[in-house]
């Protein structure tokens, strides 16, 4: 009698901790797989970097006797500076004595 209730009671107990060693194990294959719990990040933060207006403006230029329409495109950005590009120059027409 002293046998069977060892025998019963070993396996109650071996039946209650093994599934709880396998969950656990499995809970740490699938953590190790899944998304990472750190995320470092290098340097500032540039996602709100980008706010920035652009303005296109012409203006008529004249070089020696000819007279050309420049088109130019200007960008402020947000830390205070412009960045100003020529974007076409397109000659109108002589100057001249008439």
């Amino acid at each position: 009698m002293k046998k069977f209730l060892a025998l019963a009671l070993l396996s109650m107990s071996a039946a209650a901790f093994v599934p709880s060693v396998e969950a656990k194990s499995s809970n740490a294959a699938a953590n190790a797989v899944g998304e990472p719990q750190i995320n470092v990040q290098i340097g500032p933060n540039r996602r709100r970097n980008n706010r920035r207006a652009v303005r296109t403006y012409t203006r008529n230029v004249r070089v020696g006797r000819q007279l050309y329409r420049e088109t130019y495109r200007v960008v402020y950005r947000a830390n205070g500076t412009t960045r100003t590009r020529l974007v076409s120059r397109v000659r109108i027409g002589r100057v001249g004595r008439y």
